[in-house]
């Protein structure tokens, strides 16, 4: 079939970067229960949050990465490309979740705090710990905060065959997306969980937003781009931003909630998260389009040394959101050990972001250390003058110059 999408064009995307880094931030704050800092993240502002976010732009760089290799060298190396990265994420949440539970489980055992493995799920490995750590592998069991990577497994795992119809047929395999959608929501479609329930972030809806990334990136930008800029859209955008911040601060105070009518109130609270409801999705689309509105790729604030850690922390996604969610649960158990004031509640978020950071550098410069130096231009030879010819003697040159003379002479009187 013929192709459709069109690529991004070529060089980083530092947005991507950027909101990865914020979305990463945001998360690990995000995992701290009773802390003031966590206030600055969007989750208390609207219906999306940082997930929303992480899940989109894993969709955009999966289409971003490998789109062009798919049409260059064909779906099987495309294909087996993402694999080994389904594989690095496996890795990596397998790690995550054996240093996860052994915390907990040792925290729970030093402390006499029992409650706490209650607290993070973890009850299921004392009771049955070989088939609760097989489900762990097999994804269905997962400890508090440990959803998002599984889902990003999933997702990832299914996409070969999505981004080779999304180059052919972006909209209609879009339009697919939005089908499965609305019939998960519908039917009830879920992945069973373990050892009971069902998955927090249910992939047959969170797909959506994903799909929604690598379109994005593979021409509805641009397609899109006469609808973004419109007038009439900044207003509704605006306008629903707005909504969505009233709707959200009336679930988080009681007293500000009871002012709408119930069946208002009950139509945004509790927010949707497992099944992705549509005013969130329509919110994280609505924030999208302000930023390819008010954020340019060449934006110049994108190079501003404030962005930087933000930045490196987006470049290095997958340790930084590991370690996130490792120093979480290390910042929650020291608000409970330490009175939780406020003052502890900023050193816990700050130093945890800190610790991000100098990973997220670490990495980097690790990285940069693995390649081979460049070779040194080979230094410039100096030029050697050539030797003067020695003068001829005059005594020498004298009879040539007459016989070519005499020559001459005899020519002409020839002619």
């Amino acid at each position: 079939m013929e192709i459709r999408a069109t690529l991004p064009p070529k060089g980083r995307d530092l947005r991507l970067d950027l909101f990865r880094g914020v979305a990463n931030w945001a998360i690990f704050l995000d995992h701290i229960p009773n802390n003031v800092v966590n206030w600055i993240t969007t989750r208390n502002y609207g219906f999306s949050d940082a997930a929303d976010l992480f899940v989109f732009i894993s969709g955009y760089t999966a289409s971003f990465v490998y789109a062009k290799m798919m049409l260059e060298r064909g779906f099987l190396v495309g294909a087996t490309r993402l694999m080994k990265r389904v594989w690095q994420l496996y890795v990596a949440h397998v790690i995550l979740f054996v240093i996860y539970i052994a915390a907990i489980g040792y925290v729970a055992q030093r402390y006499h705090d029992p409650d706490i493995i209650n607290e993070f799920n973890v009850a299921g490995l004392v009771d049955n710990p070989i088939q609760t750590l097989t489900q762990g592998l097999l994804l269905k069991f997962k400890p508090l905060n440990l959803d998002v990577l599984p889902l990003y497994i999933v997702l990832m795992g299914f996409f070969p065959p999505v981004l080779w119809l999304m180059l052919r047929r972006p909209n209609l395999t879009m339009l697919g997306s939005v089908a499965l959608y609305f019939a998960a929501r519908y039917f009830g479609w879920n992945l069973v969980a373990y050892p009971v329930g069902s998955w927090y972030f249910n992939p047959y809806t969170w797909q959506l937003l994903f799909v929604f990334g690598a379109w994005f990136a593979l021409g509805g930008a641009t397609a899109s781009r006469r609808l973004i800029n419109s007038p009439i859209t900044l207003y509704f955008c605006i306008a629903y931003l707005i909504f969505a911040l009233v709707m959200t601060m009336a679930g988080r105070f009681p007293e500000f909630g009871a002012m709408f009518p119930a069946w208002l109130y009950d139509a945004f609270n509790p927010n949707d998260k497992t099944f992705l409801a549509p005013y969130r999705v329509l919110h994280f689309v609505v924030l999208a389009f302000m930023v390819v509105r008010f954020v340019p790729k060449e934006w110049p604030g994108l190079e501003w040394p404030i962005f930087q850690p933000l930045i490196k922390c987006g470049q290095q996604s997958l340790a930084v959101f590991c370690v996130g969610v490792f120093l979480s649960f290390v910042a929650h158990f020291e608000l409970m050990m330490s009175s939780g004031s406020l003052l502890a509640q900023i050193f816990v978020s700050v130093t945890g972001l800190a610790i991000l950071c100098l990973v997220a550098y670490y990495i980097g410069w690790s990285k940069k250390q693995d390649k081979p130096l460049p070779r040194p231009a080979p230094a410039a030879v100096p030029a050697v003058p050539a030797p003067e010819k020695a003068a001829e003697p005059a005594s020498a040159s004298e009879p040539a110059a007459q016989a070519t003379a005499s020559a001459n002479s005899a020519a002409a009187d020839r002619t």
